[in-house]
């Protein structure tokens, strides 16, 4: 098993660099036959990757303690789930599913139906196998999944118990989904900058492909905060922790370019920053991983005792360097094609406006996130950036974001009129005044959440209209019943109105965000048995202390019944969970949750006589948070589903055909 496993690595990696030579030279001579050869063996790369991916799954699950990575992340007592998720919870696994996802999206972009013979494949599929080479390098040699151990241990170390949780499952794979999705429209992008193809052929050829990696990378940092949330027991669920962090940055730029994109399809504008957009997001997808693998920034999230950081590092330096080589060789020809802006007040300057806030809320999140490298390195003192300044660098970007999306859909392209301003903005402006007035008089006093729920009010009011408004008007044509008018006038532009659903979800996470940061209750109390602790309108009387056994671990719980205004609403059960092969204890909270807040309670201390030490908090509209996630999921997934790719002839075609 160790030859076929390591063999796996190493035939993989000279499959990686005879492609990438193979297609270089196809490309250099337009040899489509060497091409076709390099392709072939992108297909042995992923037989290699996924036999590599397949081994480790096993030697983890039948707990093969001979190998060191198996040792170090597993136990016998381990469930067999999680004995096959630490396959990324470490360096080596991690990275070997990285170079699996990595090569199979290769294969599915040079072998796609709708790029059949299109001259951009083989330079793509070049770009992408210097990733793929590289990644093979570092499991071959530096970060080794299959290494024996000289003495087989009677038992491994375990799983890190904050990675015990259904959570941490998903949430890695879906962020290496989206980090590496991420690398397909920068090869797209690259390789039409080297064909001096200019248009905006490879922007539709790689729409859905950034919606999914935007996905993905939505969906990494949504299960993340869960698992923050429930598992670490500090009533938070962003942390702005640099790994958060490293996720987020990405998540921005991504999002700035899948909105600029429309712009150069529809106004032949803004060429040279939508390149510029996606190398920025490509290299922060590495920065994230030179930031979890090299162990300059303290985090939770970060791999322990790993010296990839500077590998990463150069690989990142000279990918970058590459591309801005690339982009300012054409850098004349994109400039001479560009459109200019009409008027200041359109639907292009607003994703213009958009697009900044998003850089600068990036750029906010990286100067954080790299200030303490810097202090160090200029005074010799590393200075820590906290939760308070990112806070407050991020709460008016936001809140200025949210205010674009509300007026974006009303606005016209190229100008919009005083008249058609009025007459748009009127009423959904009054109904938001008048909502922030009742929010005043219901109790909510401070000023950046009456402000931001306002906000909020008219993105919701707008984005209402425009459902309404092209209903009435497919209605006044076709005659057609509501609701079958709203699914034909949805489905005909599904870009348009799942990217309206997205707005409504990020809608409905900014309402959790602005109501648990400025609204949350904690208290912390020390209790006897039968006691009670009074938290805002909840009672909780603390039933009973004790503790169970669970395999290897030791639980210890507290019974306790929850009343609301009088009227008892349910039992929690807090845990502090003790790991037989793990020194660090950790909290199960006791929640109990509804769309207006969670009640969450962790049992911090206890003595021998009963008397226990509990933290709670009430945390406002953090329901919001999840349910404006999977509107984010719907609206992306209605977004791509079914979409279509429009026909273009390349002008040109790279290669010769060599017949046999």
């Amino acid at each position: 098993m160790y030859l076929f496993a390591n063999a796996t690595i190493y035939v993989g990696l000279a499959l990686a660099i005879y492609s990438l030579l193979i297609i270089t030279l196809g490309i250099s001579t337009k040899n489509q036959r060497l091409i076709n050869s390099g392709k072939g063996g992108i297909i042995g790369i992923l037989v290699c990757a996924s036999m590599a991916m397949l081994s480790l799954f096993y030697l983890l699950a039948t707990s093969q303690f001979q190998y060191e990575y198996v040792t170090d992340y597993t136990s016998s007592e381990l469930p067999i789930i999680y004995k096959l998720t630490a396959l990324w919870a470490g360096n080596s696994g991690s990275l070997l599913l990285w170079t699996f996802f990595l090569v199979l999206y290769t294969v599915m972009v040079a072998f796609s139906r709708k790029m059949r013979g299109n001259p951009m494949v083989p330079y793509i599929s070049a770009i992408l196998l210097g990733n793929i080479v590289f990644f093979f390098l570092i499991l071959g040699f530096v970060a080794k999944p299959f290494v024996l151990l000289d003495e087989v241990p009677i038992e491994g170390h375990g799983l890190n118990p904050m990675l015990q949780n259904p959570g941490m499952i998903i949430h890695p794979v879906t962020l290496y989904l989206g980090y590496v999705g991420l690398a397909i429209p920068f090869a797209f992008a690259m390789a039409a900058l080297l064909l001096k193809n200019v248009d905006d052929f490879w922007i539709k050829m790689t729409r859905r492909w950034t919606i999914i990696a935007w996905l993905f990378l939505s969906l990494g940092n949504i299960f993340g905060g869960q698992w923050a949330y429930v598992e670490l027991g500090w009533g938070g669920y962003w942390a702005w922790d640099p790994v958060e962090n490293a996720s987020f940055m990405p998540w921005l730029t991504a999002t700035a370019f899948l909105h600029s994109v429309m712009i150069q399809e529809r106004k032949n504008m803004l060429k040279i920053w939508n390149i510029s957009l996606i190398i920025t997001s490509y290299a922060l997808t590495l920065f994230g991983t030179f930031l979890v693998r090299s162990g300059v920034l303290t985090s939770v999230h970060a791999f322990a005792n790993s010296n990839l950081g500077l590998y990463f590092l150069i690989f990142m330096g000279v990918a970058v360097i590459g591309a801005l080589y690339v982009l300012m060789s054409r850098y004349n020809l994109l400039k001479r094609s560009a459109g200019e802006f009409n008027s200041y007040i359109s639907k292009e300057s607003s994703f213009l406006i958009n697009n900044l806030l998003l850089v600068g809320a990036a750029f906010g999140v990286f100067w954080g996130t790299v200030f303490p490298l810097v202090s160090e390195a200029v005074r010799g003192t590393k200075v820590t950036v906290g939760m308070p300044f990112f806070n407050t660098v991020q709460a008016p970007i936001l809140l200025s974001m949210m205010f674009v999306m509300a007026v974006c859909p009303l606005l016209a392209w190229q100008r919009s009129s005083l008249k058609n301003l009025k007459k748009n903005f009127l009423i959904p402006a009054i109904l938001a005044v008048v909502a922030m007035a009742l929010m005043i008089v219901l109790g909510i006093q401070k000023a950046w959440a009456v402000i931001g729920f306002g906000v909020i009010v008219l993105l919701f009011i707008t984005h209402f209209l425009e459902f309404y408004r092209g209903v009435k008007a497919r209605r006044k044509m076709t005659n057609e019943k509501i609701y079958l008018s709203l699914y034909r006038l949805m489905t005909k532009n599904r870009r348009r109105y799942g990217g309206y659903i997205v707005h409504i979800g990020i809608a409905f996470i900014a309402m959790g965000i602005i109501g648990s940061h400025n609204y949350d209750v904690q208290t912390m109390k020390t209790v006897n048995l039968g006691d009670s602790i009074e938290v805002k309108d909840y009672r909780i009387n603390y039933e009973r202390l004790d503790q169970k056994r669970e395999g290897i671990n030791d639980i210890v719980y507290a019974e306790m019944i929850v009343f609301k205004d009088g009227k008892r609403i349910g039992n929690i059960m807090p845990e502090k969970v003790f790991y037989g092969n793990w020194d660090q204890p950790s909290s199960e909270v006791g929640l109990i949750s509804s769309l207006k807040e969670d009640l969450y309670v962790v049992l911090s201390d206890w003595e021998n006589d009963g008397k226990a030490t509990f933290i709670v908090k009430v945390n406002p509209m953090i329901a919001w948070l999840w349910i404006g996630s999977f509107m984010i999921v719907i609206g992306s997934l209605f977004a791509v589903w079914n979409g279509k790719y429009q026909n273009i002839t390349p002008r040109y075609t790279g290669v010769r055909k060599e017949v046999s």
